[in-house]
């Protein structure tokens, strides 16, 4: 708990002067005020997350993916086997799954941790911080413990600064575990007070059919452990999963050394949910990568007030949609250092010309 606090504690808002500068600097590069949009915003928020309007060109990335079981599999909620989450933990390493494939394709660095998966047996190039093998049934009570829920966020913590320390300026989150739309179900209905058939969706292929059992499973689950929607750690503990409370600590990480964080899909709106919960200040520190195709995801996103980048359709999570914005984002920050500016060119001398003959 001292490091999650410790690290809560240096979690400041974004450099307002930064943002005042990096906005002055876009409105003296050469294009209609404000007419490329999202990509201006995007470099003006990363200035006030570094607290300089100075922002290299590429800046070395990576994503960091949590994988984890869940105990609530036991309930009917995937028509998966829980082997499935090691089986395609592997490919996160060999580049052979969807976010692999994308972060190769645009040179973006994927690390791989073990924070809860079913097995023993390590995988080569999987970093291993294995809490216990799966969390515990959350339909019969707390998913974790509140130690391990705590440890869980510290090893996300732990895991973004070993990141920053090699030199990684921009980190997205991602994650794996069979039946986790499950819980992040759970805790997006503990966050918003929507009752679970209003937000629950098929996941990986569950058939319509179950889609009201799956409802079932998470109203009983909150009925039975009755979180406190105002402590995100609580939250965390009863109903979550050791994957999301990972990613949890790479934003609060992340925040506290002043690094954005590119965040995926609906598994990661769950860890938004808690890490805004524990420290607000956070959030600012965030870019939305895509609207996930999950019914929940633009309830999440509200609650976040969070507009994301991009509209794929996509669910796959993984961190897929991270890695697909990351190549916008290095095309915002080109742009910002690249593009000539009215002060220094011909055309500014002639506008500032127009402009005093129209009286303006």
């Amino acid at each position: 708990m001292n490091l999650l606090v410790s690290i809560s504690r240096n979690i400041y808002p974004l450099d307002k002067r930064s943002i005042d500068k990096a906005r002055a600097r876009w409105n003296d590069l050469i294009h209609p005020p404000q007419s490329l949009g999202r990509l201006e915003d995007i470099t003006c928020m990363m200035a006030g997350v570094y607290g300089s309007d100075e922002i290299e060109d590429r800046p070395k990335k990576c994503i960091i993916a949590f994988a984890g079981d869940h105990g609530v599999h036991a309930e009917g909620v995937s028509p998966y086997p829980q082997d499935i989450t090691r089986l395609q933990f592997e490919n996160f390493v060999n580049g052979k799954c969807g976010v692999a494939s994308l972060a190769k394709c645009n040179n973006i660095d994927m690390v791989a941790v073990d924070i809860g998966m079913k097995g023993r047996e390590s995988i080569v190039g999987v970093l291993n911080y294995k809490i216990r093998e799966g969390t515990d049934n959350m339909a019969q009570g707390p998913a974790m413990s509140m130690d391990d829920a705590v440890k869980a966020i510290e090893i996300g913590i732990e895991v973004a600064e070993r990141c920053i320390v090699d030199g990684y300026k921009i980190i997205g989150i991602g994650e794996i575990g069979v039946s986790n739309t499950t819980p992040s179900t759970a805790i997006l209905s503990v966050m918003s007070g929507r009752d679970p058939i209003d937000i629950v969706d098929f996941g990986a292929g569950l058939p319509s059919q179950e889609l009201k059992h799956k409802a079932d499973v998470i109203r009983k689950a909150i009925e039975i452990n009755n979180p406190n929607p105002t402590d995100g750690i609580e939250v965390l503990a009863k109903v979550g999963g050791f994957e999301i409370g990972g990613m949890v600590g790479v934003i609060l990480g992340c925040a506290a050394n002043r690094i954005p964080v590119v965040i995926d899909g609906f598994i990661s709106y769950a860890a938004a949910l808690i890490a805004n919960r524990i420290n607000p200040k956070s959030l600012d520190y965030l870019i939305p990568s895509h609207l996930s195709g999950q019914k929940g995801a633009r309830l999440a996103l509200d609650i976040l007030k969070m507009n994301p980048i991009l509209d794929m359709n996509m669910c796959l999570g993984e961190g897929s949609g991270a890695a697909l914005a990351m190549p916008i984002i290095d095309s915002a920050i080109y742009a910002y250092n690249n593009m000539a500016r009215f002060s220094q060119e011909p055309i500014g001398d002639f506008l500032r010309s127009y402009e005093a003959d129209q009286g303006k």
